[in-house]
Formats: structure tokens, C-alpha cells, sequence
């Protein structure tokens, strides 16, 4: 028999229904979590755009941050399925959030000009506006509202989002979690940017950095307790409000935002990290910033979100997360450890190594997996063959598989041909640092390029019993070539190439 509920229960039903709501508003918000990366520039030597996107491609790096809208990198992103979050730099916000038409045109020469080839998903509206540029802040969410209405008007608002990145050091009393709220001389605008972000499903971007709050803490946050390392019972913060156990200081910085959007009514905003990452090097009052911190913190941050652990408050609801940074800055202002918060260096080269198994096949560069040397993608063909002839010459790699007839010789190309003999030449030298290089026009990678009957050596083929040199014999002056074919051609090369395993 059908049974009507009372008042009261009707008053509980509503209140449920609200609550599964907004946990199914956070959920959709991303169905999986992804890992991306943030791109700065300010790097003396930057990479062409072409490269920047072939090490993406190399690393299976799927979501990019860029800081600005720069044509050439959203040029060489396009038809490639990455996602790109651009940004409006802060010079330019308070031109936009004072003029309509000053939006309209932002949108129409940044993003109309490149979507859909260019898989433009969000657009970031400023970067840390409250700490970095506060007399702008007033005209923070009519920027937010004239880039959105630009969206409206070219029918892109259900394609692309709109946020702004705020630090998390806007968020205060964070511990414990439940009894955080934002900066209360912020609240004039923090709330009117909550209803936006809420009203246009949107996320709130926040910018975590465990380092500071460990670096700042006097002590008081354990190291083990930043990185994500397993702590023991009896370790755990707990949030004496709420009996909820934290086990790392990421995970207690998203439930705090979480909390203080509460405060200000607002429960069904999903939080996006849109900065986090451990510097590898730092000045001497920087003890921890070492690439073997940077290396724990990183890998144990990607598994965390690709495990879709979620937090206390949230468990099982996504944090998508984007690194900082893909590569270190050296020519970025301040401390030494401003510089050094990249995974790659210019070359793209790893600053160090990321330890992900069982992570998925986000970035391949993953220590464990990384087992073949083969040709960036991109690569510029002349200098191919230049590197592909001085491993087959003085490099000593037999290259006598890839004449025609033998098991390597087709695909009769540079890319396929340069594929063998960089692998060749990588496990001959024992996988030593430096050895995947040839002038940046290699790459290591976990996938392997095997194909039919021609099986490199990182996959139990050729086992390097096909090689007729060893490092001593690198090391010779001894210019004879090997490997039919190719002759030993590039001198340049090799003097280029020595000198960066010197240096390395």
C-alpha cells in the first residue's frame, strides 16, 4: 500500500535528495581523475612548441596547463586530443573585467580561433588574483562573467569552462578541516564566485603546495605526513570535529576548501588542483627541496589521483590534479628552488626518476618501464639521420639487422631505422644516463617498438648479442665505421654528444 509520508519526512526526503544532489554534482563534475602539468616558460633555452608536444605525446600526458594563450602552442596542440586549459594572464584581467567587448575579443582571437582543433576545455581567468594582484580583485567575477557571456555568444559555454585559481593560503585555520573558512576580507568576492562557479558547473581551481605549509610549519607537519608516506596509526591527524583520520597534508588542503565553501553555502563545487608538485633543489635553508623528495612526493600525488582515492570527507570522488611543472624554470626569479620544480629539464630530459607502477600510462617516463630508446616524435629528419649514422659509425652499434633483407630493414625509413640503432646503442651502454640523447632527438620510452620479426634489445630480442663494441671501445679514438650501410658520418654529432655525457 502506497504511504504518504509527513511533514517532517517530507522535510528529511528534501533534505537527503539535496545531499545525493550535490555528492552527484561533485561526482560528474570529471567521471575519472587525470593527472596533467602546468608549462611555464621562463626557461633560457625554451623548447619549439613542436617539442614541448612531443614529449607530452611521449609521456601520454593528456591534460596540459597552459599560463597563457600562447598561438604557437595552441597551433601545435591541435588534432592532438590533449586537453588544454589556457589562462588570461593577470595583466590583462582588469582590461577584461571592465570592458565586455574587451572579452569578447579575447575569446574570439584565443579560443574560437583554435576550437575545436585545439581541444581547448577551461579557460583560467587570472592566477591567484586575491595574493598576486589584489587591488584587481573587485573585477575578478565580471571578468569570470564577460569571458563565460563570450562563451554564451559563440556556443561554447557547455565546451569549455570558467574558473580562476585561488592559493590555498586564502583558505584559513585549515587545520583540522571542518572549521576552515576563506579570508573573511575576501568574502565580498569569494561568494559571488562560488554562485558562479556553482551556476555554470564549473570547478573550484585551487593551487596546493604541501612543501610551503611543511616548510612553514616550524616543525609541526612531519615530512613523511607532506609526501603521502604511510603513517601509523597513531600518526594520523585527525579532525577532532568530524573523528576524520588525514593521512597526508593534500588530502587535508582539498577537504578544508571543501569545508570553507560550506561556510559560505555553497556544497556542490567540485575542487580541481590546478598547481601541486615538491621542488627537486633548493638553497641551503632548503634542506628537503631534493629530487628524491620531489621524486616521492610526485609519484606518490599521481597514484593517490589515479586511484581515484578521493579524501575523507569525499572518498571515491575525483581530485583531478595538474603537476608543477614539465619543466624547470631557470630563468624564473627568486630562491633556487623557484627553478627547480620541473619534472624535465630543456632537453626533456627527467630531472628524475618517477616510480609509478601500476599507475596507469600516464607518463611513461616511469623508471620500472622505461626500457627502449627510440626517436622523439617531431624529430627533425636531417638531424635523425646525422645521430642514426654516428650510432651505426662511431658509435659502434651493429647495424647490420637494418640492411635490406634483414628483420629491421622494413620500415624502410630514418624514424624505424633510428628506432633500432638508438635502442641498440642505450643497452649497449648499459641504460647509463645520458645514453638516450643524440643531440635531443631521442626519447625514452616504455613502449616498445618491436615489430615482426625485428626484436629490440629492452624486450628480450636481440639481447645485445648482435653488437660489436663496448664502452671501451666507445671510448677508443678508433673512427672505423660499423654496421653496413651506414657510414661513419656526423663528427659534430659526436663531439656533441660526449660533451653532454660529460656534463650529465
Amino acid at each position: 500500500m502506497l504511504k504518504f509520508c509527513d511533514f517532517r519526512g517530507f522535510q528529511s526526503m528534501k533534505l537527503l535528495m539535496m545531499v545525493v544532489l550535490s555528492i552527484f554534482l561533485l561526482v560528474s563534475g570529471d567521471e575519472d581523475a587525470f593527472i596533467g602539468v602546468n608549462i611555464g616558460t621562463d626557461l633560457s633555452d625554451m623548447p619549439h612548441p613542436t617539442q614541448v608536444v612531443a614529449l607530452l605525446k611521449s609521456q601520454q600526458i593528456r591534460h596540459v596547463r597552459l599560463y597563457d594563450a600562447d598561438r604557437g602552442m595552441l597551433t601545435a596542440l591541435a588534432n592532438t586530443g590533449i586537453k588544454v586549459v589556457v589562462t588570461i594572464p593577470n595583466d590583462q584581467l582588469l582590461g577584461i573585467g571592465q570592458s565586455n567587448s574587451t572579452a569578447a575579443h579575447w575569446v574570439s582571437q584565443n579560443i574560437v580561433a583554435h576550437y575545436p582543433a585545439t581541444n581547448i576545455t577551461t579557460i583560467c581567468v587570472g592566477s591567484e588574483v586575491f595574493n598576486n594582484l589584489p587591488n584587481v580583485a573587485p573585477v575578478l567575477v565580471t571578468a569570470l562573467k564577460f569571458i563565460h557571456g563570450a562563451l554564451v555568444a559563440s556556443n561554447l559555454d557547455r565546451q569549455i569552462k570558467v574558473s580562476t585559481p585561488i592559493a590555498s593560503t586564502i583558505i584559513l585555520d585549515s587545520f583540522p578541516p571542518s572549521q576552515a573558512f576563506f579570508n573573511h576580507s575576501w568574502s565580498p568576492v569569494m561568494a559571488p564566485l562560488l554562485k558562479f562557479l556553482q551556476s555554470t558547473g564549473s570547478s573550484l581551481m585551487l593551487n596546493i603546495y604541501p612543501y610551503y605549509d611543511y616548510m612553514n610549519s616550524n616543525g609541526v607537519i612531519p615530512l613523511d605526513y607532506a609526501l603521502f608516506k604511510p603513517l601509523p596509526a597513531n600518526k594520523e591527524a585527525v579532525d577532532a570535529n568530524t573523528l576524520l583520520h588525514y593521512t597526508n597534508v593534500f588530502d587535508a588542503s582539498v577537504d578544508a576548501a571543501y569545508y570553507a565553501m560550506a561556510s559560505l553555502n555553497v556544497t556542490n563545487v567540485p575542487v580541481l588542483v590546478t598547481e601541486s608538485g615538491w621542488p627537486s633543489k633548493g638553497d641551503p635553508n632548503e634542506p628537503d627541496a631534493t629530487s628524491d623528495n620531489a621524486n616521492t612526493y610526485n609519484s606518490n600525488l599521481i597514484k593517490h589521483v589515479l586511484n581515484q582515492t578521493g579524501t575523507p570527507k569525499h572518498p571515491g570522488i575525483p581530485v583531478s590534479t595538474y603537476i608543477y611543472e614539465l619543466y624547470n624554470e631557470d630563468i624564473k626569479e627568486g630562491s633556487v628552488s623557484e627553478k627547480n620544480w620541473g619534472l624535465f629539464d630543456a632537453n626533456g630530459k627527467p630531472i628524475y626518476t618517477l616510480q609509478l607502477t601500476n599507475s596507469g600510462p600516464t607518463f611513461a617516463n616511469n623508471t620500472g618501464n622505461l626500457s627502449h630508446c627510440v626517436a622523439m616524435e617531431g624529430a627533425d629528419k636531417k638531424m635523425l639521420q646525422a645521430a642514426l649514422d654516428w650510432a651505426c659509425g662511431p658509435g659502434k652499434v651493429n647495424c647490420s639487422a637494418l640492411l635490406q633483407g634483414q628483420p629491421c630493414y622494413e620500415p624502410d625509413n630514418v624514424v624505424s631505422h633510428a628506432n633500432f640503432a638508438f635502442d641498440a646503442y642505450y643497452h649497449m651502454m648499459g641504460r647509463g644516463e645520458g645514453t638516450c640523447d643524440f643531440n635531443g632527438v631521442a626519447t625514452l620510452t616504455s613502449t616498445d617498438p618491436s615489430h615482426g620479426s625485428c626484436q629490440l634489445f629492452g624486450n628480450g630480442g636481440m639481447n645485445g648479442t648482435s653488437l660489436n663494441s663496448t664502452i671501451a671501445d666507445f671510448n677508443s679514438t678508433s673512427s672505423s665505421a660499423g654496421g653496413g650501410g651506414y657510414g661513419g658520418a656526423g663528427v659534430l654529432m659526436k663531439v656533441v654528444f660526449v660533451l653532454a655525457v660529460v656534463v650529465l
